[in-house]
């Protein structure tokens, strides 16, 4: 029996047993410096016949001591694992997934982790406004990080790592579109005022990733996937919906800058048509998100490089996408981003102006 008495109890001193009383006093107890296993003896037990407890296999920590676990992050991937897994799409059977495929991955493959981590990050701030910035700082902590290893093993894509490659290249989409905007813009905060950016960024990952689709196909994250998604085959729409689409074409067939310009227009209507037809009539099995990011990918890089150049058909027709935005306004990283983007080509265009100028003429009369 211990007699309680400091430092270490007569009875153990006496029977050279490391003390329970003496150990929860140690000053290598603390979150820094967890308490060491020790044999403990139990009141029923004399010490001549204490045994050693069977103990269960340890759990691997790859030698870091556990007074280095990082609680910031285990918060960030609590946070994924239990919220932001499930708002990533409106598909049922990838929610699974992104909560427990995707992060094993991210285990085995440190970029992957980091993007889990920020976009988590971003999902606090939107959550919780008054600490906003501090999870964005974190959030871009991270996301610099994970980009740098992306970036770094990119060369090396192949298919054990492409799974990965795959779920960071979705997470990337979602972290720019959370990511603050910029009164006025087009374009991300911390990038050039591009009104392509966006669009080529969602362009640019697609073309990574072409080479690994056999793979991610019959790997573990397939279900991520939307088999028929660029299927072209019914492009019927509700007549309010064709008819718009039809006045667009018909705006196209004059516009100027060349024979180029014009196909560029022309096959950028005809993939919007496909997008809204895909949205519209889409069956409740499928991914809307994946949908909407069909259009971005069938543009052709002309179109692309109208639009940087600031175009006028060019922005109305990225108006009318603005359409599609609009129906992902529930999801939390997109939400606003239609609006954002129509009233910046409302201003870009001129339209803003010339209301004004009509409202004041109005009144003058």
């Amino acid at each position: 029996m211990c007699d309680e008495v400091r430092p270490a109890c007569s009875n153990c001193i006496k029977h050279s047993i490391t003390c329970d009383f003496q150990t929860g006093y140690s000053e290598e107890s603390s979150p820094l410096h967890p308490p060491k296993l020790t044999k403990h003896v139990s009141d029923s037990q004399s010490p001549g016949s204490a045994r050693p407890e069977k103990r269960t296999k340890p759990v691997i920590t790859n030698g870091l001591d556990p007074g280095d676990l990082h609680m910031g992050d285990l918060e960030l991937l609590h946070q994924f694992v239990t919220q932001t897994c499930y708002t990533t799409s409106n598909k049922a059977d990838s929610h699974e997934l992104w909560r427990i495929t995707v992060p094993k991955e991210g285990i085995n493959h440190n970029f992957l982790m980091r993007g889990i981590l920020a976009v988590a990050a971003l999902h606090l701030s939107h959550l919780y406004p008054d600490r906003a910035v501090e999870y964005q700082h974190i959030a871009n902590s991270h996301q610099d990080r994970a980009l740098g290893s992306f970036q770094a093993a990119m060369t090396d894509m192949n298919e054990s790592n492409c799974h990965a490659f795959f779920a960071l290249s979705s997470l990337i989409v979602v972290y720019k579109f959370a990511s603050p905007r910029t009164p006025g813009s087009l374009a991300f905060t911390y990038d050039s005022e591009d009104s392509t950016n966006w669009l080529a960024m969602i362009r640019g990952v697609n073309s990574i990733l072409q080479p690994s689709w056999p793979w991610v196909e019959n790997g573990p994250l397939r279900g991520l996937l939307q088999p028929g998604v660029f299927d072209t085959s019914d492009t019927r729409l509700p007549k309010p919906a064709d008819h718009q689409l039809r006045q667009l074409a018909e705006l196209c067939e004059t516009a100027t800058g060349g024979d180029e310009a014009v196909e560029a227009y022309k096959a950028a209507v005809k993939a919007l048509r496909r997008c809204f037809a895909k949205i519209f009539t889409r069956s409740s099995v499928e991914c809307e998100v994946g949908t909407a990011f069909t259009w971005p990918v069938e543009v052709p890089d002309k179109f692309i490089e109208l639009l940087h150049a600031r175009s006028p058909e060019a922005l109305v027709i990225l108006a009318h996408y603005c359409v599609v935005l609009h129906h992902l306004d529930r999801y939390w990283w997109i939400e606003g981003w239609a609006v954002h983007v129509m009233d910046s080509i409302y201003n870009r265009t001129g339209f803003s102006q010339r209301q004004q100028q009509r409202q004041q003429q109005q009144q003058q009369q």
